[in-house]
């Protein structure tokens, strides 16, 4: 009887891993998408996929960047972590993730379950999506804004979030607060990108909406042990030097890709990205200098990072003036969040994923409807400083209803995930150090 019970269950499982395959597994359809409506250029194509693959090398610098500033004992668990939702979040965007925020409109609130698997996503150009490029290059290239995002957050909880509550917390994350905001920002007939909110490559969809939840999960995890009466100091500052100079090479993939073609807006989308970080980095290391009479090297590479950050929504909409103005801007507000405001409210945003991401991605979204300008993109809009008040009220409509949304959200996950498996690893895991109690592994040797 028991055997004739496993067979019949075996049955039942093989039947519905069959059904799942007719649902996700459409390869010969895909393939047979063909390519007769629009012309699919080689140039643009090639430079999507590059942006695309430098895109996901970012969530590699930012595995370093985070795991230098950790102490030696949680090295592998914040590298794991970053590596891991590589993982775990391409496998969520090619099955859910990419229909649910750029499928056929909902009431421009989500996308339709059409793609789901990726059904009729293929070799042909979306109009919509990149109209000179394959929509799987669009596709893939989205997939690793997709990514990075969640790993954004690391930074909040590091050394004491256990691995299995990130696994959970992030496969829900991504589902319940980036595929809607993605949606709202980029989707076509998102209700945020029809009302005219402008977000060129991500300050809102990717760096408000992780740099809330890393506040909003710092606060529900609770401060690390010993913190703030015990000094935690970076364990390796050349690790974290090569994070930030993997980032910012990255981030031209990140921010000249989302033009989605080899051309003047991409350009100019460099030339932007790389003044805001070189102007922030700049205005870092003044701060520190004359506050604290020495410049430092992670301050620098800080300050690089956050004008990274806020250049990103207005990337393509403002020339490099006013690129630098931003990121001069970003570093001044990152620095009084990092320094004065997290110490006055005693949270532990352990890396500072808030004060960087969080406080940048604000201040950019807002500074693009500033200083964007249709002279650099028509097919943007111009700001206040251009003489349109109206964009900047747009601007922070946006950033509102992402703060919310993603406040709200993300501490009801946080809290159904604490009351269910827990968030925080224990007290004598967290003093032995995560990469031996959670992986049993080490990420130095005892002896040299």
């Amino acid at each position: 009887m028991e055997k004739r019970e496993g067979g019949y269950r075996m049955k039942r499982a093989i039947a519905l891993i069959a059904s799942l395959a007719v649902v996700f597994m459409s390869d010969s359809a895909m393939a047979e998408h063909t390519v007769d409506s629009l012309p699919v250029s080689a140039g643009d194509t090639s430079f999507v996929l590059m942006s695309a693959a430098l895109v996901l090398f970012m969530t590699v610098g930012l595995a370093f960047f985070y795991g230098g500033l950790v102490r030696r004992k949680n090295i592998l668990s914040i590298l794991m972590q970053c590596f891991f939702v590589m993982c775990l979040l391409s496998v969520q965007w090619i099955l859910f993730g990419y229909t649910l925020s750029f499928g056929p409109d909902k009431g421009g609130i989500i996308g339709g379950l059409d793609w789901i698997g990726l059904r009729g996503v293929g070799l042909a150009p979306s109009p919509d999506y990149g109209s000179t490029v394959p929509q799987f290059a669009f596709m893939v290239f989205q997939g690793m804004f997709a990514v990075i995002t969640p790993a954004l957050i690391v930074g909040a909880f590091a050394e004491r979030m256990k691995f299995s509550a990130f696994c959970v917390f992030s496969i829900f994350w991504a589902f319940l607060v980036y595929n809607p905001v993605c949606h709202w920002v980029w989707g076509a007939g998102g209700f945020l990108a029809e009302m005219g909110a402008l977000d060129f490559a991500g300050g809102t969809v990717v760096h408000i909406n992780a740099g809330i939840a890393a506040l909003v999960i710092a606060i529900v995890l609770g401060k690390r042990a010993g913190y703030p009466g015990r000094s935690i100091p970076p364990h390796n500052l050349p690790f974290t030097v090569l994070g930030a100079g993997i980032l910012w090479f990255g981030w031209f993939g990140f921010n000249a890709g989302s033009a989605l073609a080899a051309d003047g807006i991409a350009a100019g989308a460099f030339v932007a990205t790389n003044s805001a970080a070189a102007a922030a980095g700049i205005t870092w290391a003044l701060i520190e200098w004359i506050r604290e009479k020495n410049p430092t090297t992670l301050g620098t590479a800080t300050g690089a990072v956050a004008g990274l950050v806020a250049v990103t929504p207005a990337a393509g909409f403002v020339g490099p003036v006013s690129a630098m103005i931003i990121g001069a801007g970003s570093s001044i507000l990152g620095y009084i969040a990092v320094a004065y405001i997290k110490p006055a409210l005693g949270y532990d945003d352990s890396l500072d994923a808030f004060g960087v991401h969080g406080v940048g991605g604000i201040w950019g979204a807002l500074a693009t409807g500033l200083f964007a300008s249709t002279a650099v993109n028509p097919g943007g809009a111009n700001g206040l400083f251009m003489g349109n008040p109206k964009q900047l009220w747009l601007q922070f409509a946006g950033v509102a209803v992402t703060i919310i949304y993603s406040l709200i959200v993300t501490f009801i996950i946080a809290k159904l995930v604490d009351k269910t498996i827990g968030l925080r690893a224990e007290l004598r895991d967290e003093q032995m150090g995560l990469d031996l109690t959670q992986h049993h592994e080490s990420g130095y040797t005892v002896l040299d």
